[in-house]
């Protein structure tokens, strides 16, 4: 990340993500909900429609070195460009990123009031990844929105200058393919097609394709944009 800014990391917790999310303008009919499993059955509880699913998980060595491989592979593949990208610049935001990301590619279904994010996004609706990351260095009430949210967590928040080795990415389904977003990446990484009724099914096999990587490691924590039912 070229920037200095930090920002406290927010927790993978509904209550504090959803806290962000209606800050920011966005409808309460969307909701973020804890996905407990990827098999069948405990994917079958998690409300529908889903929007975009969200994976948090450690870097470490083998990650980066299998990301590293699957951008090499992935660099030629035809990505929409109508998706909604964006760097990651300031350290310890990217599950605000990863919202933004979930949000963004998702207008044509949530409605967003007047407010930060629609500022934002109306602001950036035309800049180029990088750009984005700029403008969100310097956006004060999105900011100021990610820090209450991120203080409000069922832990102690970690201070803004601590090494936090946790990652968020964002899944989604965007005019008929499946997209990985993450703004350490350099693009938006294609996972193949996808619909609107198979998409989580075909979200989790990307977990799972994730998480065995590092079959050892157990820090992984999903959760979904959904119908809030």
């Amino acid at each position: 990340m070229s920037g200095n800014k930090r920002w406290i990391p927010l927790e993978s917790n509904p209550e504090v993500m959803n806290k962000f999310l209606t800050t920011v303008g966005v409808s309460s009919k969307w909701k973020i909900n804890d996905v407990y499993g990827l098999d069948p059955e405990l994917l079958a509880t998690v409300p529908q429609p889903v929007l975009a699913v969200l994976l948090l998980f450690p870097i470490n060595e083998k990650f980066e070195s299998y990301f590293k491989k699957q951008e090499e592979e992935k660099k030629s593949e035809t990505v929409s460009p109508s998706l909604f990208f964006m760097k990651q610049t300031v350290g310890n935001a990217c599950g605000t990123i990863a919202l933004i990301h979930a949000v963004a590619n998702n207008l044509d279904k949530i409605d967003l009031a007047p407010g930060h994010l629609k500022n934002f996004l109306d602001a950036t609706k035309d800049l180029s990844a990088e750009a984005r990351a700029e403008k969100l260095e310097a956006d004060e009430g999105l900011s100021t929105a990610h820090e209450e949210s991120a203080q409000g967590g069922q832990t102690e928040a970690p201070s803004r200058d601590e090494n936090v080795n946790l990652h968020f990415i964002t899944l989604i389904h965007h005019s008929g393919g499946l997209y990985e977003l993450d703004g350490r990446k350099s693009q938006p990484i294609p996972h193949g097609n996808t619909t609107p009724e198979t998409f989580l099914e075909d979200a989790a096999k990307v977990c799972r394709e994730l998480m065995a990587v590092d079959p050892e490691e157990v820090h992984f924590t999903l959760v979904a944009l959904t119908d809030a039912q």
